[in-house]
């Protein structure tokens, strides 16, 4: 069995939890990664903190680009086979790393493999456990797209649960990572959307074990923090364009995506008067749909 190179990326704000972030990246048992820290923080913690474990292989870039931006300047960074993104407040299982390769490995069809993963708070302490499936199993990207459309859901979880081929990435594009049809996803389901890009035409699989840990505080500047999310509301409306776009697609049908016209209108007449956005969306749903039944 070869060890191919896996990067562990970490676009990096907040220094809050960022060195126990470091360090599960740090402690995996599978050897042979490179960690990459793309750092934005308005001070110095961060820089101080990678300077610790420079000798753990940690490579240090300091960033002027923000939020999303971010993300990418580190994705591009990376020269691994296998890309494995970190959050700066989400934590790693030690086995991590050396699951998912396992899983990948043996499985050209499969271009992004994720986990169960578990919530935590501030304190470290487990506040929900995220388990979609029974099993581990491959997963068509298409039933995925099916099932999220459909659903409403992001079932996968964020970028800190996911790994994938570097290759597909560069042969999507990074410009083109976050956009499907004619919409662009960057500020709301970005990590979706990229999940499905990637598994277009092929598979992901699905470990049952909890290797992740996803952090939410929201005393922190997060984009799971409604307060510190100007965008927030996309991740919202942007549910609504995933069911045009997909229809655009054919990947759902005419009569399902009327069928979503209760869950459409529900979502706006919860979200609207607080993200005006939901209702614009809807807007373009109603419109789609009027033309599918002229």
């Amino acid at each position: 069995m070869s060890y191919p190179k896996v990067s562990i990326i970490i676009p990096s704000y907040k220094p809050q939890h960022f060195e126990m972030c470091l360090r599960s990246a740090v402690g995996q048992t599978y050897q042979n990664t490179e960690i990459l820290v793309s750092d934005n923080c308005p001070t110095e913690e961060i820089r101080d903190i990678c300077a610790r474990y420079a000798h753990n292989g940690v490579i240090y870039q300091r960033s002027s680009v923000y939020r999303e931006q971010n993300v990418n300047a580190a994705l591009a960074g990376a020269k691994g086979e296998y890309v494995k993104p970190l959050f700066d407040d989400d934590l790693l299982h030690p086995f991590c790393i050396e699951r998912m390769v396992a899983a990948m490995q043996p499985r050209p069809e499969v271009e992004l493999v994720f986990s169960a993963s578990q919530v935590i708070n501030s304190d470290n302490e487990r506040v929900e456990t995220r388990r979609p499936y029974e099993a581990s199993g491959t997963l068509s990207g298409l039933d995925v797209q099916r099932r999220v459309t459909l659903g409403m859901e992001n079932f996968i979880g964020e970028f800190t649960t996911v790994m994938f081929r570097r290759q597909t990435m560069w042969n999507v594009g990074l410009h083109n990572l976050y956009k499907m049809g004619d919409h662009d996803f960057l500020t709301g389901l970005a990590d979706l959307i990229a999940y499905l890009n990637l598994t277009k035409n092929a598979s992901m699989f699905y470990i049952d074990e909890e290797l992740t840990y996803f952090r939410k505080d929201l005393r922190l500047q997060s984009n799971s923090n409604p307060a510190s999310n100007p965008f927030f509301g996309n991740c919202f409306s942007d549910y609504i364009d995933l069911l045009r776009v997909s229809l655009d697609a054919d990947t759902i049908n005419r009569d399902e995506y009327r069928s979503m016209n209760p869950q459409v209108d529900a979502v706006f007449l919860r979200l609207n008067n607080i993200f005006p956005q939901v209702g614009e969306a809807r807007e373009r749903y109603l419109a789609k749909l009027a033309k599918l039944y002229q």
